[in-house]
């Protein structure tokens, strides 16, 4: 069995492993990169839809290969993209990679284990690669998080935002979303786009309003967690509800108004403050939901924007380390420099939230990660 050898193996191929991967090799760690590149990007999101973030959110912790520089690099005008398309903002980090070095293996790693003082990950085509130390970067992929009474729906009738990126087959359909956030009304628009037939829409809270909104307050938190190690973490928790507060505000209850005008009227119903009560599927395959306000709803397909839940146990690769990583309510618990309770394991991403704050689990946090994560490594060298 072929092995090699890296000083850092960064297991992801994902925005914060880029952004990893590129800040280790400025700072000179050898450093092997697997993973199908930028896949849940590419495969899981759908290809016609927008971004709410803009230019200003980049990848790079040396502040240089930005966003912004790739605009003007490739002689674009960021008025003319804005709200961003997907596929620009791949564009994009292609042109990052390539600009750092980075090169993503895509091989996949099915199993991570520590024998004894060096990593062993053994990769699908039975080969390893020997590692000093470890970043795992699991994409919120792995958190899809479902209702209980999901599987109460036929598995040909229900997906996850995360599975359902092609809408052709629901042109002419009744789809039932559930959730009220940004990828729900999203979805709706997109469904729109495809010539569906009507879409509901439910969700406890009310219904959001549809605003421009900025995100520069993210900023300062960003900058806080740079100067000051453990910022987050030492925040008291009346700080730590109002920056969530923040966050369910203007990320949550205020949603795009690009998505306005694509929400065919007479297509697009709310029902805000309800969920599902109870569902039965009727003899021709149509799903009747009883909604906890007395309403019902009889739909072909229904769609889950119920968003994403941290659970470490479901990244497969780390069963065979897992028992040695402590976990609280299914996140790892991490250093101030987002080490794992197993030396020289690393996590980052969403699943750092806990212990970093909500805006590591979005892109822009993404720069700041790979600094403190980078430099957390060296230190410990």
């Amino acid at each position: 069995m072929a092995t090699s050898h890296t000083g850092l193996l960064v297991i992801g191929a994902g925005p914060y492993a880029y952004s990893a991967a590129a800040y280790a090799g400025d700072r000179g760690i050898d450093t092997h990169v697997v993973g199908l590149p930028l896949a849940f990007w590419r495969d899981q999101m759908p290809p016609d839809m927008y971004l709410r973030s803009g230019p200003d959110w980049h990848l790079d912790a040396n502040r240089e290969d930005t966003f912004e520089a790739f605009f003007e690099d490739r002689g674009l005008d960021p008025a003319d993209h804005d709200p961003i398309p997907i596929g620009v903002w791949l564009d994009h980090a292609e042109w990052f990679a390539a600009r750092k070095g980075v090169v993503a293996d895509p091989r996949l790693v099915t199993e991570l284990t520590k024998p004894d003082g060096r990593y062993v990950a053994t990769l699908d085509d039975g080969t390893t690669i020997e590692a000093d130390k470890v970043l795992a970067a699991p994409g919120v992929g792995y958190f899809a998080h479902l209702p209980a009474w999901h599987a109460d729906v036929p598995a040909d009738r229900r997906s996850h935002t995360r599975d359902l990126v092609s809408f052709d087959d629901l042109a002419g359909a009744r789809v039932a979303i559930v959730g009220g956030r940004q990828s729900a009304y999203e979805w709706a628009a997109l469904l729109c786009d495809h010539g569906v037939a009507r879409v509901d829409v439910v969700h406890r809270h009310d219904t959001p309003e549809f605003a421009k909104v900025s995100w520069a307050f993210v900023d300062d938190y960003v900058d806080q967690t740079l100067t000051h190690r453990g910022w987050w973490r030492q925040l008291p928790a009346e700080q730590k509800a109002a920056v969530a507060q923040q966050f369910w505000a203007v990320g949550r209850l205020t949603l795009e108004p690009w998505l306005v005008p694509r929400m065919t009227p007479g297509v697009v119903h709310s029902h805000p403050g309800t969920e599902v009560a109870a569902v039965d599927v009727r003899p021709d395959g149509a799903v009747a939901l009883a909604l906890s306000d007395g309403g019902a709803l009889e739909v072909d397909h229904v769609v889950f924007a119920s968003g994403y839940q941290a659970d470490l146990a479901r990244v497969p690769y780390l069963a065979g380390v897992l028992d040695r990583v402590s976990v609280t309510d299914g996140f790892p618990d991490l250093s101030e420099g987002f080490e794992t309770t197993l030396d020289d394991l690393y996590v980052v991403g969403f699943a750092s939230t806990r212990d970093f704050g909500p805006f590591y689990g979005f892109t822009k946090g993404c720069p700041s990660a790979a600094r403190i994560v980078v430099d957390e490594m060296l230190r410990s060298r």
